[in-house]
């Protein structure tokens, strides 16, 4: 079962320039589809840093969304760093191209001027249209722009306006079979003044018992109502969380533990 993944690319996100709003948003529309993100990566614009990671990711088998870098400034690498980890040649894609002429066309027409398409400014522009040979394009609904596909990796740009409509056009279309494989829920109970290392074993007895099912523990040593504290719940499948929380919460009782409320998510 292929993890999903999301790489976001920008010296702006690391320096903190630009707040990044890839991973709310990708988290948020893969969860409105009953599916999950597996990992994150940032990345900055280091072309040899890039291309080890889009390496990774091609050999992963996983389902990855690589976010900025694929526009024409000498601070773009995505494109180059894509092509070079799969060992291809960058070629120019001719209906990424062609919607990249429609894109200027419309843009000349808008400021009234006529459209040259043998202007310098317009020719260095095709090269948003060069992708590693063999590419597939994703049609940008926002200015046409298309970014790329290559296998389960998908290129969008940095632009939150145009990545996410993109990503969710591939979720939808592409990826639409996958709604509903990560369909999980959440019970938890308040553990006041514990220890995570007193609650170890029972944790991992439940993980043991119960098929599928992850415990976790969210400790807090400060919390203005309950104090030092920890979350301690059970996720998985809905129809299994509610006996290994049953199991869970018994256990605590057993032990003596204070216990708080208890949260459904």
């Amino acid at each position: 079962m292929s993890t999903i993944g999301l790489i976001i690319i920008g010296d702006e996100i690391l320096s903190g320039k630009r707040q990044d709003k890839h991973l709310p948003k990708v988290i948020e529309l893969l969860g409105a589809r009953g599916l999950s993100l597996g990992w994150a990566r940032y990345l900055g614009d280091q072309r040899d840093q890039i291309t080890a990671a889009l390496k990774d990711a091609f050999a992963s088998g996983d389902i990855v969304f690589s976010c900025g870098g694929i526009g024409a400034t000498p601070d773009d690498h995505t494109r180059q760093s894509a092509a070079a980890a799969l060992g291809r040649p960058l070629a120019l894609h001719p209906e990424a191209a062609a919607l990249i002429r429609e894109r200027m066309q419309d843009l000349a027409r808008e400021q009234g001027q006529p459209y040259e398409p043998d202007r310098p400014d317009n020719l260095h522009r095709l090269n948003m249209a060069t992708f590693p040979e063999g590419a597939s394009i994703i049609p940008n609904p926002y200015n046409k722009i298309a970014g790329f596909s290559v296998g389960d990796v998908h290129f969008v740009p940095g632009f939150p306006v145009m990545a996410h409509p993109m990503i969710a056009s591939l979720l939808d279309g592409r990826y639409a079979g996958l709604h509903g494989r990560d369909v999980s829920s959440e019970r938890s109970v308040i553990v006041m003044g514990a220890m995570e290392a007193a609650l170890t074993p029972l944790m991992e007895d439940i993980e043991a018992r119960f098929a599928g099912i992850k415990v976790f523990s969210l400790p807090s040593v400060d919390h203005p109502q309950w104090g030092r504290h920890i979350e301690l719940g059970v996720k998985g499948a809905p129809a299994h969380t509610p006996e290994a929380f049953a199991a869970l919460r018994d256990g605590l009782l057993r032990a003596g533990a204070l216990l708080g409320p208890e949260m459904v998510r």
